[in-house]
């Protein structure tokens, strides 16, 4: 099939870990024989807004790069404050355009059901099939906002096909589009890297002291991942064994200079380490070397982070946020029923002095890897290809 793929998100020359699991999942289809084409419209703000370092980052990526045998096209597009409709309108035109420019696509993947889904209107009357793939907080946020909520219910209408990393997702988009036609797409995991390892020896390489106890958080530091909240737990787990634990952090964020801050604050600075982005190949070394993943996340589809972990046999503590709970429900003292410090700091305690096992833990995922998604994902996509033609 020719799918063409309009996403609000995917790695770039400039910014090459951001939306990794997503590029993973469209080289996967290429490897399967189909043609992938991929728009990621970028903004950019009128002055002075534009001298802002978040749209001067922005500005420095390609505007059509290859990578990996996929074409991708970035059109700019104009970007307003508190104007969430009319940006995704612009964003969806653009991207659209770049798309239908070339060969036509027997099928459109908006990948990213917000801002992307908004061109299911125009694939619509184009002729063009189109699915909208949830992923997380781009349908979870925007159904609980009242005024975003009827355009995504709109644009799932108008693709009548769509997909979500998560059941919790699926139902979610279900209920808003008035109709079951959700399809579970869910996201695999790299078995083959994401495995059990010589703890001792990742110590070691990772410069961490054997003795030490560490917790791991791995994800953006930003206000839906709360990483203030992992600290907070950290610190409460840590009363009685301060001098023999290690937080750590991989990922970056606005609220990096906060954690910062808050650990020297409550005199733990030395406890606290923020690592910065790792490659997946650097990151499956830190699941190896730690002993909990902590995720403490408000929102979440189904997290890539906790199918790495537990690929790994590293036990998680996580809050009980979207798609978590379907990987971890049944695991002893995993989820959390609150987002209370407290109570993440006692499951940390208990989850480190009776550590499960790494082939439970592992047994968990063991049937997720990337070709099972994607046989489901391929089926789906040439269900609406043959509809279309239908229609």
């Amino acid at each position: 099939m020719r799918i063409a793929v309009l996403t609000s998100l995917y790695p770039s020359a400039t910014r090459p870990h951001e939306g990794i699991f997503a590029e993973r999942r469209w080289q996967g289809m290429l490897a399967r024989g189909h043609s992938i084409r991929v728009a990621q419209p970028l903004p950019y703000a009128p002055f002075p807004l534009s001298l802002s370092a978040r749209y001067g980052e922005l500005a420095k990526s390609p505007e059509r790069e290859e990578r990996s045998g996929i074409v991708v096209l970035r059109p700019r597009y104009l970007h307003w404050p508190r104007a969430a409709r009319a940006n995704a309108q612009r964003f969806a035109a653009k991207g659209l355009a770049a798309l239908l420019s070339g060969e036509r696509p027997e099928v459109l993947v908006c990948d990213y059901a917000w801002p992307a889904g908004v061109a299911a209107h125009v694939a619509l009357r184009e002729r063009v099939p189109c699915v909208i793939s949830g992923r997380g907080s781009d349908v979870l946020q925007v159904a609980g906002e009242a005024g975003l909520a009827p355009e995504l219910a709109s644009a799932l209408q108008a693709a009548g096909h769509w997909c979500g990393v998560s059941r919790d997702l699926v139902d979610r988009m279900d209920e808003l589009a008035g109709a079951r036609h959700g399809v579970l797409v869910p996201n695999g995991v790299d078995l083959a890297l994401f495995a059990p390892r010589d703890r001792d020896a990742l110590r070691k390489e990772l410069g961490l002291d054997p003795a030490l106890a560490v917790v791991l958080v791995v994800g953006h530091l930003i206000e839906r991942k709360d990483p203030l909240l992992a600290l907070r737990a950290f610190l409460a787990w840590t009363k009685s064994t301060a001098p023999f634990a290690k937080l750590v952090f991989i990922g970056r964020g606005p609220l990096e200079d906060a954690v910062r801050a808050a650990a020297a604050a409550a005199g733990r600075a030395n406890a606290v380490l923020l690592a910065g982005e790792k490659p997946p190949s650097e990151l499956a070394k830190w699941y190896g070397a730690a002993d909990v993943l902590l995720l403490t996340s408000s929102r979440e589809g189904r997290p890539n982070v906790v199918l790495e972990a537990l690929a790994s046999g590293l036990p998680v503590v996580a809050t009980r946020a979207g798609g978590t709970a379907e990987l971890l429900e049944g695991l002893p003292h995993a989820l959390a029923s609150t987002r209370d410090a407290d109570e993440l700091g006692r499951l940390l305690a208990f989850v480190l002095r009776e550590r499960p096992s790494a082939d439970l833990l592992r047994a968990r995922v063991a049937e997720l890897s990337w070709n099972a998604g994607l046989a489901t994902l391929e089926r789906l996509l040439e269900s609406a290809a043959r509809a279309g033609v239908a229609a």
